[in-house]
């Protein structure tokens, strides 16, 4: 059995024992340059602006003495090597959606975006002030990562269709692209679910290779050029309701870096986090709009479409339970969206749902 699998078995009890078998890193001197992969493509909006705003913050933090460079998907390796090139030690860090190594182990969905799961504040509240961040360490140290929450997207759209979607029905045989536990989900509606990098999702729309797509928000979807293919753009979706985005770094990277250096990662990806987030929802409204002028179709799906959608979620929690991390982590996300949720509801939902009602 490798290190790999014997550690996903023993879950946070054998990742404790590891770790405390550590000795006291030595702390490496003088200037550092690391190398970032990243997931996406350079310019792709949203998400590359994202890690460009962490290795910035990062190099102006450390007037100098730790400097980021900046890889883009497919300048040093693919959109979905950067996880393989920072644990084997080619690259020292990477910037990407943590669901997209749900190959590796399930929970890492937790940290970008699990269907019908937590809004980017509830995420937020969990992560920071509950046992968040907490299981994305005890995640990490079984690859070898130190990884923290680095952008989030908001809540993404249900996506680009070349037909409308009036049941549960029109996803049998549809090819449609979406990554994370959400494309697993679809795929027990009948859709044969593509994960594609971002870069490669306009293409395969435009030639056929796809029906349809997810990708982020009318803004960064806008961008991409989606609405040139298609008309029918579906604003809620239920696969990604607040999607985190992380920055990992290399354990014995992370750990030979000067205490300084190591919070300067730190409050830079807290940084990116809510900068990310504004930089998105400050986007979306007015992109909305612009594609609405163009002639897209805004639609929403109907309440049978959210049972399926309910329906495939639990069969893809089912499908996972057997593994003792997924479950434990499963269980404290659920209760701390509980928690969160109730007051968001009643506080600032209802405050929401009022005053546009009285000042319009």
């Amino acid at each position: 059995m490798d290190r790999r699998s014997f550690l996903r078995t023993s879950a946070l009890g054998g990742t404790a024992a590891a770790a405390a078998t550590l000795a006291a890193p030595a702390y490496a001197q003088g200037k550092r340059k690391l190398t970032m992969v990243t997931a996406w493509g350079r310019g792709l909006a949203g998400v590359f602006d994202a890690a460009q705003h962490t290795a910035d913050t990062i190099n102006t933090m450390s007037d100098g003495s730790l400097e980021i460079e900046i890889k883009a998907a497919g300048e040093l390796v693919g959109a979905f090597e950067v996880f393989d090139a920072v644990t084997s030690g080619q690259a020292d860090m990477y910037h990407a959606a943590d669901y997209y190594f749900v190959s590796q182990h399930p929970a890492f969905a937790f940290f970008t975006s699990i269907p019908m799961g937590m809004t980017a504040q509830e995420l937020h509240n969990w992560y920071y002030h509950g046992n968040g961040r907490k299981y994305h360490d005890s995640l990490g140290e079984i690859f070898g990562l130190k990884s923290f929450l680095a952008g989030n997207t908001g809540a993404q759209a249900g996506g680009w269709f070349r037909k409308e979607i009036n049941g549960p029905e029109d996803f049998n045989g549809l090819k449609f692209r979406m990554p994370g536990l959400g494309g697993k989900a679809l795929g027990y509606l009948g859709a044969s679910v593509q994960n594609l990098p971002g870069s490669e999702v306009y293409q395969a729309l435009a030639s056929g290779a796809i029906d349809g797509t997810e990708w982020i928000g009318p803004w960064a979807d806008e961008k991409a050029g989606f609405q040139e293919i298609t008309k029918f753009f579906y604003t809620a979706g239920f696969h990604e309701p607040g999607a985190g985005l992380s920055l990992a770094t290399n354990l014995e990277v992370f750990n030979s870096l000067s205490p300084a250096h190591q919070k300067m990662i730190e409050a830079a990806s807290a940084f990116t986090n809510s900068w990310s987030l504004a930089q998105f929802l400050m986007n979306n409204g007015s992109a909305l709009e612009r594609l609405k002028a163009g002639g897209v179709k805004v639609l929403e799906f109907p309440d049978s479409v959210w049972d399926a959608f309910g329906e495939g979620t639990r069969q893809v929690y089912d499908e996972f339970m057997g593994d003792d991390l997924f479950k434990e982590v499963f269980n404290d996300y659920t209760a701390s969206m509980k928690a969160s949720s109730g007051w968001l509801t009643v506080g600032e939902g209802t405050y929401r749902t009022q005053r546009d009602r009285v000042m319009g």
